[in-house]
């Protein structure tokens, strides 16, 4: 079992800044910005291509969970990505939306 599915399962203590029936989302313990949220589909998919395959109502509630965060944290603008792969940048091998904001970036992106 993976580090989000024990997550999703509640086998550590994590703070869920919001919660649905197809996601859930927590701060990123390393951030990348003052405001990095990730949001992880509660079944597992080792990435969004899978996901989009097999549910995609779980790639929506994904982006409808970022933009209530966005809002909540009070984001001007803010940066949603996937990294699919380990050569994009994917660590762990289950599908999660990064929530970036707070500062501002650049383009293209590192």
């Amino acid at each position: 079992m993976c580090i989000f599915c024990k997550i999703a399962a509640g086998e550590f203590t994590t703070e869920f800044l919001y919660e649905d029936e197809f996601v859930l989302a927590f701060r990123d313990l390393e951030p990348q910005a003052p405001t990095h949220i990730l949001i992880i589909p509660k079944n597992h998919f080792e990435n969004v291509e899978a996901l989009s395959k097999f549910e995609p109502l779980t790639v929506a509630a994904l982006f409808r969970a970022a933009t209530e965060l966005a809002e909540s944290e009070g984001l001007v603008g803010h940066r949603t990505v996937f990294n699919t792969g380990a050569s994009a940048g994917q660590s762990v091998f289950h599908a999660h939306l990064h929530l970036l904001g707070g500062r501002p970036f650049a383009w293209p992106p590192g």
